[in-house]
């Protein structure tokens, strides 16, 4: 899981909502094999902009509240929360580059 804390459907109000920084959200799951491609991705990412935005990784087959309260469908699935709301959704697998474009605004 690299540096990436888990956050589980008890923890997603204090952790995520009420941040005072970006917080991004990678829902996933073991058996998904999208998700591992990009978790190395994601893992990289948060060592170079950690101090901007928050990681988190969220199991959906653990943690099932949540996922369903956000209508997150298909994984992966990745949001960024900014006060409380959800600011962006990328779904699926990208390369680093495309990722690194979505989270511009908040990591520039």
């Amino acid at each position: 899981m690299g540096n990436i804390s888990a956050v589980t459907d008890a923890e997603f109000e204090a952790q995520v909502l009420k941040s005072d920084k970006p917080v991004l959200v990678d829902f996933w799951a073991e058996w998904c094999g999208p998700c591992r491609q990009v978790s190395p991705i994601l893992d990289e990412i948060a060592g170079a902009h950690g101090d901007k935005v928050t990681f988190y990784k969220m199991n959906v087959d653990e943690n099932p509240v949540t996922p369903a309260s956000y209508r997150v469908t298909g994984i992966p699935t990745i949001n960024v929360y900014q006060g409380g709301e959800v600011v962006k959704s990328i779904v699926g697998a990208r390369p680093k580059a495309a990722i690194l474009k979505e989270l511009d605004e908040f990591i520039a």
